[in-house]
């Protein structure tokens, strides 16, 4: 096997690639695809093997998987493939407790850790010293908005000098803006197919847990339907990637949902491959997400799709939505009342809709692609590595 430039170390979480990922699994896949293409890297992907062949090749990046009963076992088995493959730059995403075990492991690499949230270096997860301890074991800290390193540096300030700040991006190509012809037959047929013709659609798309916020968008929805009588609040996601456990949180909302029938749908889990199909049907996003919401990967899908964004002005997502312009942004701490506001002016002019999403569409392909993300990457790893 040909020594890689660099390998990514997956969570162990989720089999990659698979239907059933989160959104870090999706942004490394698309990560190595790009250095792979637009940089020339041997790029290695190491994660949990799950149903998948323990080695293959797909698209010109090696899958290298181990099983993970639990995840000190899975390090160790990632750090035995490691030894084999020798890597110029190992990254590790979003664990930062396998980036010191690591630098202890392999001394002679570069190391980054890339976060994709505040989670695993909160106090829920890793006391602060430890936290402390395994970033200084980084060479590198990529982080995907600034509101992170903000909040990065605050926790760990010694470290300020090796954060970088990598927006995540979207692949223009695979959605589908109503204005184009695929766009326009998406949506009426996906319209058709769920029984939703004539209605003016919001969408909600993520994870069904009170972080999001999806309580605040289910409590808008009669006075959005006040205003907008053909208004209907689709909620597509599950309490858990790839799962359909229903949730007391998740009993909340559907009990929420069950007092106006007419006007919220809700849809399980849909893998990551057929979310364009469901923008594309879609009249705006919403995005009520809390304080902590690092980035935010919807906000650029539905503005690649032409769709504008009403989201709350929360962590990494106002460095993406441009309030008036792509969308909105909405205060805190009136978030039911503006959510209702907003929501119901775009679903009332279409001109306003249709003059954000196109601005959403134009900054998505200037600021947020995959292979914009990948050239900062690859400026990075040329003055680390050569």
């Amino acid at each position: 096997m040909i020594r890689p430039d660099a390998a990514i170390i997956t969570p162990g979480t989720f089999a990659i690639p698979s239907g059933k990922s989160s959104s870090v699994e999706i942004v490394i896949e698309r990560l190595a695809r790009q250095l792979h293409e637009i940089g020339q890297l041997q790029v290695a992907v190491v994660g949990r093997q799950g149903r998948l062949p323990a080695a293959e090749s797909r698209g010109g990046i090696t899958y290298i998987r181990v099983p993970a009963p639990s995840p000190a076992a899975y390090i160790r088995a990632v750090s035995r493939k490691l030894l084999r493959l020798k890597p110029k730059l190992i990254q590790v995403d979003n664990r930062p407790r396998y980036v010191r075990y690591l630098r202890k492991r392999h001394p002679q690499a570069a190391i980054w850790l890339m976060l994709h949230s505040m989670t695993f270096v909160s106090g829920k997860h890793i006391r602060p010293a430890e936290l402390k301890r395994c970033l200084e074991a980084a060479d590198r800290i990529v982080v995907n908005s600034r509101f992170m390193k903000e909040q990065l540096s605050r926790k760990a300030p010694g470290c300020l000098s090796k954060i970088a700040v990598n927006h995540l991006g979207v692949d223009l190509a695979s959605y589908y803006p109503r204005w184009t012809p695929q766009g326009e037959a998406l949506y009426h047929s996906v319209r058709q197919k769920l029984g939703l013709q004539n209605k003016k659609i919001v969408l909600y798309a993520g994870r069904l847990v009170p972080d999001k916020g999806v309580h605040h968008l289910l409590a808008a929805m009669p006075a959005i339907a006040e205003r907008v009588p053909e208004a209907v609040l689709v909620v597509v996601g599950s309490a858990r990637v790839g799962s359909r456990r229903i949730t007391p949180y998740v009993r909340k909302l559907h009990r929420m949902g069950g007092q106006m029938p007419q006007h919220v749908r809700f849809i399980p889990f849909v893998p990551h491959c057929r979310m364009a199909d469901l923008y594309a049907m879609a009249d705006c996003l919403a995005v009520p997400s809390g304080p902590r919401e690092a980035f935010g990967l919807v906000n650029v899908e539905a503005m690649a799709s032409g769709l504008p964004v009403v989201a709350a002005d929360a962590g990494g997502i106002k460095e993406i939505v441009r309030d008036g312009e792509t969308g909105y942004l909405l205060s805190q701490e009136r978030l039911e009342q503006e959510l209702a506001a907003r929501i119901a002016q775009v679903l009332s002019d279409g001109e306003l809709a249709l003059r954000m999403g196109g601005a959403g569409r134009r900054l998505a392909g200037e600021l947020f692609t995959w292979e914009s993300m990948a050239r900062r990457w690859l400026n990075d790893y040329y003055l680390a590595v050569r």
